[in-house]
């Protein structure tokens, strides 16, 4: 079944960076209405698996061991639900400031090249390979395009393969794909995002931003690119309705399938 070949594949790539993967699981998923009342949005259940263990998965079928998981709502059951492999980092203000003091509480993580995914976005494993595979820049966004773009969706401004703008607030004709909210980090692109993540938290707004607001000033300093991956690869998970999309995605990776090598 395609589920163990998640946990069992292991891809070659001795002395490949990032080897270092921080997982945004603070929040509790308030739009999920019921769903989410009494277990935080990363421990909902597809095709037998909570969200947050197929994440795990991906990133171990690509031989990224090292997962830090930053809880927030429901911390300890997230605790309980992780093997003794991955570390969980609480984030005590989960319930007044957004995902960007989530990374900066976590900053002393920062001292390697390193992953950052949502923790409400179902990827397949061919996503974590491409971004290994393809970044080139600094700081490397994946992005996936679509026929439209609602204003929920983070939208993405490319001049090829940079990203010159990352907002939900961009206008359609200056959008051109949708981050699905799994970046890398490498050399240079480590130090830099440390330091502007904390030159963001000297302001008194930012505990209210999420850290792809970063990433949008970054882009604008030309250290930012671009890893476009199909569309059908990932979902996330913000509403009711995003539910059986997800639950169908993770369905299809329980049938017989490999993954590519």
């Amino acid at each position: 079944m395609a589920a163990e070949v998640f946990d069992n594949a292991r891809s070659d790539r001795a002395g490949t960076t990032p080897r270092r993967a921080i997982l945004l699981s603070a929040g509790r998923g308030t739009r999920l209405g019921e769903l989410t009342v009494d277990r935080p949005k990363c421990l909902l259940n597809f095709a037998g698996r909570t969200l947050l263990d197929w994440q795990i998965a991906s990133l171990r079928a690509n031989g990224i061991e090292d997962i830090v998981v930053i809880t927030g709502f429901g911390a300890a059951r997230v605790a309980n639900e992780v093997d003794a492999r991955v570390t969980t980092f609480y984030n005590p203000f989960y319930q007044v400031a957004d995902n960007l003091a989530s990374l900066w509480l976590a900053r002393g993580f920062m001292d390697r090249d390193f992953l950052v995914l949502n923790g409400d976005t179902l990827v397949a494993p061919e996503i974590i390979r491409a971004l290994l595979d393809q970044a080139t820049a600094p700081i490397s966004v994946t992005v996936t395009r679509k026929a439209d773009y609602d204003d929920d969706d983070m939208k993405v401004t490319l001049d090829g393969l940079s990203v010159r703008a990352v907002s939900k607030k961009l206008s359609r004709d200056v959008t051109h794909a949708e981050s699905i909210g799994l970046l890398a980090f490498t050399g240079e692109g480590v130090s830099i995002f440390r330091q502007a993540i904390e030159l963001a938290m000297s302001d008194p707004t930012g505990v209210q931003n999420w850290y792809l607001s970063v990433i949008d000033m970054l882009a604008r300093q030309s250290v930012v690119g671009a890893v476009e991956v199909p569309l059908g690869l990932s979902a996330e998970v913000d509403y009711p309705a995003d539910v059986p999309i997800a639950a169908a995605l993770a369905a299809s990776w329980t049938l017989p399938v490999a993954i590519p090598a």
